[in-house]
């Protein structure tokens, strides 16, 4: 698989309903990114990686790098995380805008490096 989309095709419907929601929100999120696949899931980037996302069997990988995880460390506490992974499981509701702030957060440490 080379594209987002063909990553996102080979689920079942109610998977890919999911994927698709968190790659719109990170487009909106990160217009100026480049979409990508890097380690086999869905990846954006700008100078370096930002986040990437992936789908396994019970939950939602999404991966932000460590520094984010630690800064929302308090927002992620009800989550399985690890090092630079949160595991969002798929039987409870998937936190959307917890994405998309994590991602505009890390967008923002991205671009101050640009100042």
């Amino acid at each position: 698989m080379t594209t987002v989309a063909e990553y996102i095709a080979q689920f079942p419907p109610e998977i890919q309903e999911i994927l698709v929601r968190v790659r719109k929100l990170i487009q909106e999120t990160l217009p100026e990114a480049e979409e990508t696949i890097k380690y086999g899931m869905p990846t954006y980037f700008y100078k370096e990686n930002l986040v990437h996302f992936a789908a396994a069997k019970k939950h939602l990988g999404f991966y932000p790098t460590p520094v984010t995880i630690e800064n929302f460390a308090e927002a992620l506490s009800p989550y399985k995380t690890s090092k630079g992974a949160i595991q969002f499981p798929f039987t409870k509701e998937i936190p959307y805008d917890l994405i998309q702030e994590m991602t505009r957060w890390r967008w923002q440490q991205v671009a101050k490096q640009d100042s």
